[in-house]
């Protein structure tokens, strides 16, 4: 047996022997750490993501997403949403929307009080939201969506003739509404049937349509045009000085002042 100890603390203080101990040694620390940094950086964690796409304004609910799992070091380089209890609930911002399949960001995600309608937040100083009534035919067929361009025509069937002529031109649509003041093309409104514009107009421009809301047998109908007329992002302008006149005229109306024609249409504002 001391033969055996004896070999055994020779081997030991071998220079030589405790070199490759030493290495050896080395190379398991390095495996032990390397494999803990690798399984911290592939642990996968659970996170949420959309099972349909969701557009800017609507509310998230607990059917909107399922989790899945994916590589935590990711996580650790994004900013987004792990706990459901930060989604129930909770809006999806304006101006986004949020793709089936893909994961919350905390930038996309925000409180009902938070939200603001789009005709309001793009409302410029100086200008006065105004609401025109339509309908599906009106519309042609609902083809007219928020951010076109169009233009107002005037039609007036008065005296025993008919005017029909562009009145307004290269006015942006802010909003579409239905008869109960929801947005018709929010992705859960399917279906749903146009029943006013939402336009940002001048003051001016404001009392004239106004105006025409109040003369019995005048008529303001969107006339849609093409993609480019919307890009071109031209000023909104009267096209036609005469129809202006003519509104006047058969409203007893002076400009300044205010005018004393009673009202045969509805102008009910969709958001109240």
């Amino acid at each position: 047996m001391g033969n055996i100890i004896q070999g055994i603390k020779n081997v030991l203080l071998n220079r030589n022997t405790v070199t490759i101990l030493a290495v050896i040694a080395g190379v398991i620390a390095l495996w032990f750490f390397y494999d803990m940094t690798l399984s911290n950086a592939i642990d996968p964690q659970r996170v949420p993501v959309a099972t349909r796409t969701i557009t800017a304004k609507e509310m998230i609910t607990a059917e909107d997403f399922e989790f899945v799992e994916i590589n935590s070091e990711f996580l650790n380089n994004a900013n987004v949403i792990t706990n459901s209890n930060q989604l129930v609930g909770y809006y999806v911002k304006n101006e986004t929307s949020i793709t089936e399949g893909a994961m919350f960001y905390r930038e996309q995600v925000v409180e009902k009080s938070e939200l603001k309608e789009r005709e309001q937040e793009d409302l410029p100083n100086g200008y006065t939201l105004y609401w025109l009534q339509v309908d599906n035919n009106s519309t042609y067929a609902n083809s007219i969506y928020p951010g076109d361009k169009i233009d107002l025509w005037l039609k007036a069937e008065i005296t025993n003739s008919i005017v029909y002529d562009e009145f307004i031109n290269s006015i942006e649509v802010l909003s579409v509404k239905d008869s109960t003041g929801q947005n018709v093309f929010d992705a859960n409104n399917a279906g749903r049937e146009p029943e006013w514009l939402a336009f940002a107009v001048t003051t001016e421009m404001f009392e004239y349509l106004e105006l025409i809301e109040r003369i019995s047998g005048m008529q303001l109908f969107p006339v849609p045009r093409n993609e480019l007329y919307t890009t071109e992002g031209a000023e909104v302008s009267y096209s036609n000085e005469a129809l202006k006149g003519l509104i006047e005229s058969y409203a007893g109306f002076t400009p300044g002042t205010t005018s004393t024609a009673t009202s045969d249409q509805n102008t009910s504002n969709p958001t109240e």
